[in-house]
């Protein structure tokens, strides 16, 4: 029995979101390195951290709009293959002002590519499926970010960081040529795909296959209150992820004691427990729904994931222990991951044919919060000398964002805010409720 297509799909789209997090996290195992040889100092390199984030953030939006207009498959061919030109082009650096630049030219590439995910599934996944497809996404992402920090530390015994990066960039130019050959932005462009498997998920995705692009309903994104919160608690959760992924193995070493071997394998811990969480959170999440229905199907493992992350990391910063401390910081961080699937699912719940733009202004809230996550933790150290605060800090989001989950209503779309009460039929079809 052959493999149904669309799982085909979601296995490259998770072969995208590990490439994602190599390029991303190999920078903060290498940024030891890149301060002692540029002579930066805690703050310089945060900003080196921020220059990414910024840019992605910058064009998140306008990518998840221009892949509205001519499809995924064109979009995230380009987006690869910037993204892997940058990274490739960061052991060019030759100065603090360069790598700020390099940096920035990176995440201006690699911008949108999650939103145009999000709208990759709601094309190609039925929705009794998103919860666990968003999960196996997320896992893909964080299985290679957890092992990446291993994989870093041991391609430095025999490379330099400039060469580190020229080997990390350039598996992105082979996934771009595979992707646009393959992938169809429509399941029924697809030539592998049985009549039954099109018909299915045409059926059910609950979306037009040829959608209009009009105005109105890219405002409604933006005037569903649901929209809104999503943003303030995803910023809470991309806030903390680039505390794992920037300054963590340096808090494990200096605040904390341990080996550079030691904080390498325990700052990659937060990732490597999110595979769980990730995938245990789409599993649940899907259930609930089928049981309870949506609201209380996502919102109530979203609300769940981040009070557990909250009071982890409380105590996460109080501890006595070194590993202990690690180990909790990463139940802490898998927590928060646990909500990613009901999260991405609600951009398609509630976005519908606007899941790349909902998926696209979460995003970019929670990394204008991520920006902000390596500043906040440099200037903190430096005034108070003490790494405990910012964890406190993080705890603090991390309950606010648990908070934003009880206003959140994935029951209520964007297709009600435009007041057509209308769904759509196995043909692509408007038809009144």
């Amino acid at each position: 029995m052959s493999v149904p297509v669309r799982y085909k799909v979601v296995g490259v789209a998770a072969s995208l979101a590990a490439l994602t997090y190599l390029d991303r996290v190999c920078i903060s195992v290498l940024a030891p390195a890149i301060q002692k040889e540029f002579t930066l100092s805690q703050v310089q390199m945060s900003w080196v951290f921020s220059a990414f984030t910024i840019s992605y953030a910058m064009f998140e939006i306008p990518t998840a709009w221009w892949s509205d207009k001519i499809g995924s498959r064109r979009v995230l061919t380009r987006i690869v293959t910037w993204w892997s030109t940058f990274t490739m082009a960061t052991a060019t650096a030759f100065s603090f002002s360069s790598m700020l630049t390099l940096r920035f030219l990176f995440g201006i590439g690699e911008a949108g590519a999650w939103p145009n995910a999000a709208r990759v599934f709601s094309r190609w996944i039925p929705a009794r499926e998103r919860g666990i497809v968003q999960g196996v996404f997320f896992a893909g992402a964080h299985l290679c970010g957890g092992v990446t920090p291993l994989i870093v530390v041991w391609m430095t015994t025999f490379l330099s960081w400039r060469q580190v990066f020229l080997v990390c960039g350039s598996l992105g130019f082979l996934w771009a040529i595979g992707w646009y050959r393959w992938f169809r932005d429509e399941p029924g462009d697809h030539p592998s795909i049985t009549p039954e498997e099109r018909d299915m998920i045409l059926r059910e995705r609950n979306i037009p296959a040829h959608e209009k692009h009009d105005a109105k309903s890219f405002a409604a994104v933006f005037r569903n209150p649901s929209s809104w919160f999503l943003c303030v608690m995803y910023m809470a959760n991309t806030y903390g992820f680039y505390f794992f992924i920037t300054w963590l193995p340096t808090y494990l070493e200096k605040a904390r004691g341990l080996t550079r071997v030691q904080a390498g394998a325990y700052g990659g811990l937060p990732l490597e427990l999110s595979v769980i969480a990730d995938i245990f959170g789409g599993i649940v999440t899907d259930r609930l729904v089928k049981r309870f229905g949506a609201r209380l199907g996502r919102c109530s493992v979203g609300f769940a994931g981040y009070a557990i992350a909250g009071v982890t990391m409380v105590i996460a910063a109080g501890s006595g222990s070194a590993k202990t401390s690690a180990i909790l910081i990463a139940v802490a961080g898998a927590a928060s991951m646990f909500t990613l699937a009901p999260s991405w699912a609600c951009c398609i719940d509630i976005g519908e044919q606007r899941a790349g733009v909902l998926g696209a202004t979460m995003n970019t809230s929670g990394n204008i919060a991520g920006a902000m996550s390596p500043l906040v933790l440099a200037y903190l150290v430096r005034a108070f000398s003490d790494w405990a605060i910012p964890l406190y800090v993080l705890a603090g989001l991390y309950f606010i964002a648990a908070v934003c989950w009880l206003m959140i209503r994935p029951d209520r779309p964007i297709s009600k805010m435009l007041g057509t009460g209308e769904l759509y039929s196995e043909a692509g079809t408007p038809h009144a409720l």
